[in-house]
């Protein structure tokens, strides 16, 4: 099979929290991890990666879903995430395009239960609020905002690989402000 999996690594890892971010879809499912010290005020320290599986085009549907299985099992080998912020599937206004995506979204599911990993989920809206503080903000805006917060010299790209970024920071954000209002470490 002719699939391509590509990332971008940072040499500057540190101990912390790691935070894997997944946007689902069946061609393209972007990812993207932070690594996070903690949540006080000057927590900068993260270790952005990011990237994306693609699968074949042509290929039959199944096919597809197998490449989805494989190589993101290598994703989570080689990143060793401790939590998953997934992207929630609420609402597609195209039925034909909302099937292949749910699939796509099943067999992550299955892929992240047999590592055990924590599974947290988030609307789109939901990571645009807690990165831009608007709920319907444009994908350049939460761009550029991933860039400041997390230090970055270059957009992420492909798109969708941003939106995995978007989705780990948005982890990272609200568990930050549960650990605030309540005073205790959630996690380790």
């Amino acid at each position: 099979m002719n699939n391509k999996l590509f990332a971008r690594r940072s040499d500057d890892i540190i101990e912390g929290m790691r935070v894997l971010g997944i946007d689902p879809g069946l061609g393209t499912i972007g990812f993207g991890l932070i690594q996070f010290n903690d949540h006080t005020a000057d927590a900068t320290k993260q270790s952005p990666e990011w990237g994306a599986i693609t699968t074949t085009k042509n290929t039959p549907d199944g096919g597809r879903l197998i490449e989805i299985e494989r190589d993101l099992t290598q994703v989570i080998v080689q990143l060793q995430p401790d939590v998953v912020s997934l992207e929630r599937i609420f609402y597609f206004r195209n039925a034909t395009t909302m099937v292949p995506v749910c699939q796509a979204r099943g067999v992550i599911v299955l892929v992240l239960s047999k590592f055990n990993l924590p599974i947290y989920e988030y609307t789109p809206m939901q990571v645009k609020q807690a990165i831009t503080g608007y709920g319907k903000a444009q994908k350049k805006e939460i761009q550029e905002t991933l860039m400041e917060c997390l230090s970055l010299s270059e957009k992420p790209r492909p798109d969708d690989a941003a939106d995995g970024l978007a989705l780990a920071y948005c982890h990272y954000l609200h568990v930050g402000r549960l650990e605030q209002m309540t005073g205790k470490t959630l996690h380790s």
